[in-house]
């Protein structure tokens, strides 16, 4: 079976990690017989310059009939002062919107030989395995009303609201009690619900659906002690469920546990596993076309995307080991160099990779 494959490099660091990545796919290709075929199209801010949106109804099109997406990176300063609902990240927005992806996938796990690049000392990071389920179509980021008045004086104010129905909670939670099934057992729901009355929802209804996963060892944490305990003891925690603006926040901040948000890739699910995939880190403006950019969040990506979507687990694993085996090896790229590392550029690394494939 040919699996589809919609490539959207996007902007900044994005058309080179993809460059880098489609190596890999060729290698995996030739090499070992998957059977993939890839299209190619703008999102972002290179589809705001070729044709003034940023997700253009071609690319929207391609996408729904494509088995799975991956994406590099969408934005950069080039952009910021454009109308905002014109910006290279309302197209992400709306391409999560459109296809109804719903479930953000983000594992933060620390390979060995990256113990030294954390910030944090090693026998706290040491094993780190850590699966974050971010809500992606939901809460404040969608709400209704939102905008920015200006009142008859000239004072300005904004103002965004936080939503979540039932539905809405009760899938994405049922997927994490799921997911903590597969591992360890252990899902923390995070909320504030002492404060908002949106998340005091979202802990009733977690409790309520605890009955029904008695494998499953639930609890419940503030998002302000949670960021605390991420830093203080990360490997407490197993799988994490929480709401879109706090999965944005805590799966940002639990990369740099792993030593560089550079090194995490993620999965966006709809209900029946279609998913877009992508690195956890932006656009990179500033290092964008200087062979600097750390392609390995977007190689375990496509990692992802064999797993979880096209059900090609085999192929997944092969890459997983290639990275580890390259790391192994001593070679960096420069945001994870450590003393006694052999520095390397974007695409030297993903050759590396496909070195290792079949070892």
């Amino acid at each position: 079976m040919t699996h589809k494959i919609l490539i959207l490099a996007g902007d900044g660091i994005g058309p080179e990690i993809m460059r880098a990545t489609e190596l890999v796919i060729a290698a995996l290709s030739e090499k070992f017989g998957l059977d993939v075929a890839l299209e190619h199209a703008l999102m972002g801010g290179a589809a705001i310059d070729d044709c003034g949106e940023p997700l253009p109804a071609s690319t929207l099109e391609l996408a729904s009939s494509s088995d799975a997406i991956l994406l590099g990176a969408v934005g950069g300063p080039k952009w910021e002062k454009i109308d905002r609902a014109r910006r290279p990240e309302r197209g992400l927005l709306a391409l999560r919107s459109e296809l109804e992806l719903f479930c953000n996938l983000r594992p933060a796990v620390l390979l060995a030989p990256l113990a030294a690049s954390s910030t944090l000392k090693a026998e706290v990071v040491t094993g780190l395995d850590i699966m974050i389920i971010r809500e992606l179509t939901g809460g404040i980021y969608f709400g209704e009303p939102r905008g920015i008045q200006v009142a008859a004086d000239g004072t300005r104010s904004g103002h965004n609201t936080m939503v979540y129905t039932e539905h809405e909670i009760t899938r994405i939670a049922r997927l994490g009690f799921d997911i903590a099934g597969k591992r360890q057992g252990r899902l923390c729901s995070v909320d504030k619900a002492n404060v908002l009355e949106t998340t005091e929802l979202w802990r009733d209804i977690v409790t309520s659906l605890a009955g029904e996963y008695t494998e499953v060892e639930l609890s419940h944490m503030y998002v302000d002690s949670a960021a605390m305990q991420l830093v203080r003891n990360p490997r407490q925690f197993d799988v994490i469920v929480t709401s879109n603006l706090f999965g944005d926040i805590l799966s940002d901040l639990a990369p740099m546990l792993t030593g560089s948000i550079g090194m995490l890739p993620s999965a966006s699910l709809d209900a029946n596993g279609k998913g877009l995939f992508e690195p956890v880190h932006g656009s990179a403006p500033d290092i964008a076309g200087q062979n600097l950019a750390n392609p390995l969040a977007t190689i375990q990506s496509l990692a992802m995307m064999l797993r979880y979507t096209l059900n090609e687990s085999m192929h997944a694993n092969r890459i997983e080991r290639a990275v580890a085996r390259t790391l192994d090896k001593g070679y960096r790229t420069g945001d994870i160099y450590s003393e006694g590392a052999q520095q390397v550029g974007t695409l030297e690394m993903a050759e590396l990779v496909v070195a290792s494939l079949g070892d």
